[in-house]
């Protein structure tokens, strides 16, 4: 059996008030999640922290990230339920690239 992937592009943006130990760990548990689905981070790209367009949760800066991987589609309902409830994180966005 072919397992289909297909490539994405995650941008998370994390808490302004943690620290670097604590945004390493919460990028390496996003990228565990998308092993366990079956996919695989390309790259990681931390653009640090950067003022936001809008307030968000009483936060004018927030840690942005862009994790590039490819993961069988089925695999991202979990990924995505994992960022919601997860405190540290401000916003994401998971975007499918075209071929």
């Amino acid at each position: 059996m072919v397992t289909v992937t297909t490539d994405y592009e995650l941008m998370v943006i994390f808490d302004p008030t943690l620290d670097t130990e604590a945004v390493e760990q919460n990028l390496s548990r996003i990228t565990e999640l998308i092993a366990k689905s079956g996919g695989k981070v390309n790259e990681v790209d931390k653009w640090g922290r950067r003022k936001l367009a809008y307030e968000i949760n009483r936060r004018l800066e927030g840690f942005y990230a862009v994790l590039y991987f490819h993961a069988p589609p089925a695999g991202l309902d979990e990924l995505r339920r994992v960022l919601k409830i997860s405190d540290p994180v401000l916003r994401h966005i998971i975007i499918r690239k075209e071929d």
